[in-house]
């Protein structure tokens, strides 16, 4: 099947995005099908739909990125240490492989910011500054973070055929949700500052294994949760299985299902 723009605008007003939304996109561009005009296309159609007064954003992260140094190999590691590219918030690419290619073709368009932290995030619209400025260089996606001011934005969660389990929304979740002994993490990165570089370390909640030992990915659990319980029809975009969420009550859920599971698990 061949995808046009007026099929994906078609999806998307289907699904119930509307001018002057705010939304974080999480995309699969090979579900989607064929795009006549490539994946452009899909950014120009969300642009059309919430229009001038709404926001796009989407999770870029950076690629290529030291997240594992210290578990590389000790010839790796040294060429990295010698030769690194630091974090440049305006060159860096996005991690096309891990986040999507949507996420590159959104960063490299005229008038997008770019978050300073090395898993950044990338905005386009009204509030796309607001989103993305003063990132929390610890616990990033907490207080104050993108993932915040989504909610505090009364935001959009817009997933084009992209899995459940990327909803990072509920990292927010997990960073909010009073559970004893959430795990940590802690790692070094170089980031461009000033125009120098620094090697510069971060704390924040585990949000690669998890904040806590758990037999499944809890994030497809709660979001299966939560479409059961909220009667949430999954459409079509493209060829690709589509939902859009309302971003508070996706937190709230999360929060909630984490209080309860984790620590009932805990006693």
């Amino acid at each position: 099947m061949v995808i046009t723009k007026s099929n994906i605008i078609s999806g998307l007003k289907s699904l119930g995005l509307q001018s002057g939304d705010v939304c974080m996109v999480h995309s699969s561009v090979k579900s989607l099908g064929w795009v006549v005009g490539g994946p452009d296309i899909i950014i120009d159609a969300i642009l059309e739909v919430i229009g001038s007064n709404g926001t796009l954003t989407m999770f870029a992260s950076w690629e290529d990125n030291p997240y594992d140094l210290e578990r590389w190999d000790n010839d790796k590691r040294a060429a990295y240490l010698k030769e690194c590219p630091a974090y440049d918030l305006f060159k860096s690419r996005s991690d096309r492989k891990e986040m999507g290619i949507l996420t590159e073709y959104l960063r490299t368009r005229v008038g997008a910011c770019r978050s300073r932290h090395p898993f950044s995030y990338i905005a386009i619209g009204k509030h796309s500054q607001h989103i993305t400025e003063n990132h929390p260089w610890n616990y990033r996606d907490g207080k104050n973070s993108p993932l915040s001011k989504l909610c505090d934005l009364e935001g959009k969660v817009l997933l084009l055929g992209a899995p459940l389990s990327s909803v990072s929304l509920l990292h927010h979740a997990e960073a909010l949700a009073s559970v004893p002994n959430k795990k940590t993490d802690h790692y070094k990165m170089p980031v461009l500052i000033d125009g120098q570089t620094q090697w510069m370390e971060f704390e924040e909640y585990d949000t690669t294994n998890g904040i806590i030992d758990w037999p499944d990915d809890y994030f497809i659990t709660i979001m299966n949760e939560f479409i059961s319980t909220n009667h949430i029809e999954k459409k079509q975009v493209g060829n690709g299985p589509s939902y859009l969420f309302e971003a508070k009550p996706v937190l709230k859920f999360g929060i909630e299902w984490m209080e309860k599971n984790f620590n009932l698990k805990k006693d």
